[in-house]
């Protein structure tokens, strides 16, 4: 009897070890089943969505460029491109903003998940942000996180300043915008600018 105990008391210290590798693959075990449910549940959710998204007109390039702010947080828009996905039936833009001496630069990409194949286009990426993870090492980091409402990714690299974060507006408009020497609440405070809102 003294060795079940002792074997079960043994058992549950390992168990409760953070870094041994017995509770390690549990906790990942835990997390992808986590994972699997939340893009069944995304999978039934998004059927609806989709189905309206394909039977939306996308914006044109000129409803777009309307939208496009000319400046952000003090950062002056010093280039953009509309349509580029245009062959594929995509509507999107892009545009970067930068301080005086550019050293500081903004850049955003916008896909209007709206159409055909915008809706098929964002289908991928509303799976991904139904995902919730997080990463980390001396060069930086790269996590899930829901901000007012939205469920995003932020990626940031230590080194050299650097900031990604991507969102999926009103489960449309796809967002990637990207920060040089802009950390992350630098880069969420540009987003914040943007009015996505008015987009659609």
């Amino acid at each position: 009897m003294k060795k079940y105990v002792l074997a079960l008391f043994v058992f549950s210290a390992l168990i409760s070890c953070k870094d041994n590798p017995v509770s390690k693959k549990i906790r990942e075990t835990k997390e992808a089943v986590s994972n699997t449910t939340n893009a069944v549940e995304e999978m039934t959710n998004m059927q609806d969505d989709i189905k309206e998204l394909q039977e939306t007109t996308p914006l044109t390039n000129e409803e777009l460029k309307k939208w496009l702010p000319d400046e952000v947080n003090g950062m002056k828009r010093i280039s953009f491109k509309a349509g580029q996905a245009g062959m594929m039936g995509i509507a999107s833009i892009e545009a970067t903003y930068a301080n005086a001496d550019k050293s500081k630069q903004f850049s955003i990409t916008i896909i209007d998940g709206a159409g055909q194949m915008g809706a098929a286009a964002t289908t991928g990426i509303r799976m991904v942000m139904s995902q919730d993870f997080e990463e980390e090492s001396e060069n930086g980091s790269r996590k899930t996180v829901t901000k007012n409402g939205t469920k995003a990714i932020e990626e940031y690299r230590s080194g050299s300043n650097y900031s990604t974060i991507q969102l999926l507006e009103d489960n449309r408009f796809y967002l990637e915008a990207k920060g040089t020497n802009m950390d992350i609440d630098e880069t969420w405070d540009a987003i914040d600018e943007l009015d996505l809102e008015k987009l659609g």
